[in-house]
């Protein structure tokens, strides 16, 4: 399907950046020993080695280098670029100073490695952008149908044309006129839609109405069976392009159809021995710095440590989550958080900026009021008035609530307004249906991210 080329696109791009970090090694090592010595050298080196690229391709995902609408060269792409390698020498540097076990101290050796490297990764990303654009072919698709979240994707495509999509046609018999589409063509000829789609060589076509209601015309897209494209209904497909659940396709039956609680049982029992084993880690790292954070707060201002506030947890189950205090108490309303909000303390804004003050919820987490990885809790009474005003938002306290989440990590700031309310749910549901331990490390190191460049969520 044409969402699937998304994935081979950046297994493309992780397969060049694996080939340009060896390449760059055996280029070091000929230029440092020659090829008479290269046997001995290369096998000294190979290993410890690798343990390092694994590190920086971690470094370099967590940069967002392997974000396709970011992976053209521009001012942004450079910038992350440089950091992601200048962090990346300097945890080479480290990784070699704490394990001289490894028999090789390689510092000349590591920063020729990290030239060549800079020049063969900057090379090789102008050369994939240049096939991405010029050569690769565009997956072509058609839509059947017109909705908002069609209108959704159309932008995005047209916002992002590195990700390789193309709407042929938009089928749609109804006399409207459309502004915002970018010019798509729009198809109103029922008998036309098999020409349409060999002579676009369209790959797959996007169903948005439920074709059991639409004789005609279900009749047609059966007759393009043989020319093998896929067939995919809206939302699987918006579903997979964008991270978020279209609220159009929710029901009770999509419920029913969708979440498969009773196959995640076993997911759920291993994420929460991981969240114990990984919270008192936390937990026992940390401890040493709550005192001095401790003193901090309470040299700037009055008031308690910690700030615990009653927040709504699994199944509506009421907890208390706990944080350091970053607000002062004196004329302190306990309103929502706004943005530029006079409460927060200069320590305080430090502490959100790090979410440091989201350490004491490790507590939580240890209790079983909370995970690392999920919704993030409400507030009881604004919970409450979501549940009268927003069908089936009750339903985001299937799973414990989290200290960072899909939501957080998809690089959207929502409001306390509706309308990002319902994003949020859209994020949070999509993470219900998909949680797995590949998801919930994707959020992890999304999140990381999110710690070192200081950006509050």
């Amino acid at each position: 399907m044409s969402y699937q080329s998304l994935y081979i696109k950046k297994y493309i791009l992780l397969l060049g950046d694996v080939i340009t970090l060896y390449l760059s090694l055996y280029l070091t090592l000929l230029g440092r020993y020659g090829y008479l010595d290269m046997g001995r050298s290369w096998s000294q080196h190979l290993w410890p080695f690798t343990a390092l690229f694994l590190l920086w391709l971690i470094i370099w995902y967590i940069s967002n280098l392997y974000d396709l609408t970011l992976a053209v060269n521009n001012f942004k792409f450079y910038s992350r670029t440089t950091k992601a390698l200048f962090f990346s020498f300097l945890l080479g540097a480290a990784f070699f100073y704490l394990m001289p076990q490894l028999g090789i101290a390689p510092k000349r050796n590591l920063l020729i490695d990290i030239v060549i490297t800079a020049v063969l990764f900057l090379s090789w990303r102008q050369l994939y952008n240049l096939i991405l654009k010029s050569y690769l072919p565009k997956n072509n698709i058609a839509i059947i149908g017109l909705n908002r979240q069609v209108k959704e994707l159309i932008k995005y495509f047209n916002d992002h044309p590195h990700l390789g999509f193309n709407i042929a046609f938009i089928f749609y018999d109804e006399d409207i006129y459309e502004e915002g589409l970018y010019n798509v063509p729009l198809l109103k000829n029922t008998a036309q839609i098999k020409e349409r789609l060999i002579k676009e060589g369209a790959s797959t076509v996007v169903l948005v109405d439920d074709m059991r209601k639409a004789d005609a015309l279900r009749s047609h897209l059966f007759n393009c069976l043989h020319l093998g494209i896929d067939f995919i209904n809206l939302p699987h497909f918006y579903e997979k392009i964008s991270g978020k659940v279209p609220l159009e396709s929710l029901s009770q039956t999509w419920f029913l159809e969708n979440l498969h609680e009773g196959g995640k049982l076993w997911f759920d029992k291993l994420k929460r021995l991981i969240d114990v084993i990984l919270a008192a880690l936390v937990f026992i790292i940390s401890l040493p710095f709550w005192l001095p954070v401790a003193l901090v707060i309470s040299w700037e201002s009055y008031g308690p440590i910690f700030y615990r506030q009653q927040r709504v947890g699994k199944n509506n189950k009421l907890i208390y989550l706990k944080k350091f205090r970053t607000m002062a108490e004196e004329g302190n309303t306990r309103r929502p958080t706004v943005p530029n909000d006079p409460r927060i303390t200069s320590f305080g804004k430090l502490l959100r900026k790090t979410r440091l003050d989201e350490l004491p919820q490790v507590l939580n987490i240890i209790k079983g009021e909370m995970s690392i990885i999920g919704p993030r809790p409400e507030r009881p009474e604004i919970a409450q008035q979501l549940q009268r005003e927003i069908p089936f938002y009750n339903e985001r306290t299937l799973l414990l609530p989290g200290v960072t989440g899909w939501d957080q990590v998809c690089g959207e700031y929502h409001s306390p307004s509706k309308e990002d309310t319902l994003k949020k749910l859209q994020y949070d549901l999509y993470y219900i249906k998909n949680r797995s331990l590949f998801l919930d490390l994707l959020i992890l190191l999304k999140t990381i991210r999110t710690v070192l460049v200081r950006k509050g969520v």
